[in-house]
């Protein structure tokens, strides 16, 4: 039976050190602060906001929100992230992903300063990854490799296949992956025998949006399994894959929720207070 890697107790940890690193900054006269942008109503989206005012508030990160309505235009949703670029007061800038249909979110992720981008989305901050050089990583992909490095397994050799390409997780957990000295395959929809190329995997990284789609028959036995899916079901919230199935099978794997989704924010408040440091110093 695999051992579950628990999230939630990471997490705590991680914003604990974020909190150190409040304490020393307000001690010199700078309060950390992150601007989170939300547009629309979407209820995944401000639920997900509010547990990341919540972290904020425990972490003693000031938290200015801007809730702004469905329709907002781009150039106002423009002008807004200007303002917060220029706002010596603010350390990080958030927009909360999706954006209504008619927005442009690549012009938005873009007009972020990259010296604000606690996402670790900018073309900037995803270039240094690629080049190994010192700057934002993506929060999900940053809080995968410090939940591997807190339970001592080191990625050095393993055969490690991630599934999904996104820039927001795929493509930098692939990247963090690699640079860590495993060898990495990037799996997507037109993969050939996708089971298959998953099961070479001694590290397998779900990452597709697709309920409960990777079950043990995607497994190699003592695998490490790391689910990054939050998909809402009828059933209730479930990840990209089948932990029921999976867990007899694979030697560690991160439950959902409470794995990888409570890193995701711990490693926001980490970036924010990085970004804090930076303006500061």
């Amino acid at each position: 039976m695999a051992t579950i890697i628990d999230g939630n107790a990471l997490a705590a940890a991680v914003r604990e050190r974020a909190a150190v690193g409040a304490r020393s900054l307000r001690d010199r006269g700078l309060t950390p602060c992150l601007a989170v942008v939300l547009v629309g109503d979407d209820p995944g989206s401000a639920s997900y906001v509010r547990m990341k005012e919540r972290d904020c508030a425990a972490v003693g990160i000031e938290s200015r929100d801007h809730r702004l309505p469905a329709e907002t235009t781009q150039a106002e949703l423009e002008a807004l992230v200007d303002a917060l670029n220029a706002d010596v007061a603010v350390h990080g800038i958030l927009v909360q992903m999706p954006l209504p249909a008619h927005l442009d979110p690549e012009a938005i992720i873009e007009r972020i300063s990259p010296a604000k981008d606690v996402d670790g989305f900018h073309p900037e901050s995803l270039g240094r990854l690629v080049r190994g050089l010192p700057g934002f990583r993506a929060c999900t992909p940053a809080g995968v490799m410090e939940m591997l490095r807190a339970y001592d397994i080191d990625p050095t050799g393993m055969r490690a296949v991630v599934v999904g390409r996104s820039t927001i997780v795929g493509k930098p957990m692939a990247l963090l992956l690699l640079e860590a000295n495993a060898t990495v395959t990037v799996c997507h929809s037109r993969t050939r025998d996708l089971p298959g190329v998953c099961r070479q995997a001694d590290l397998l990284v779900a990452a597709i949006g697709r309920p409960k789609m990777i079950d043990a028959s995607y497994v190699k036995p003592g695998a490490v399994v790391i689910d990054v899916g939050i998909n809402r079901t009828e059933e209730g919230m479930v990840g990209d894959v089948d932990f029921a199935s999976v867990q007899p099978v694979a030697s560690a794997i991160t439950p959902v929720p409470g794995g990888v989704g409570p890193m995701t924010r711990a490693m926001l408040m980490v970036n924010t207070i990085a970004a804090a440091e930076a303006a500061c110093c």
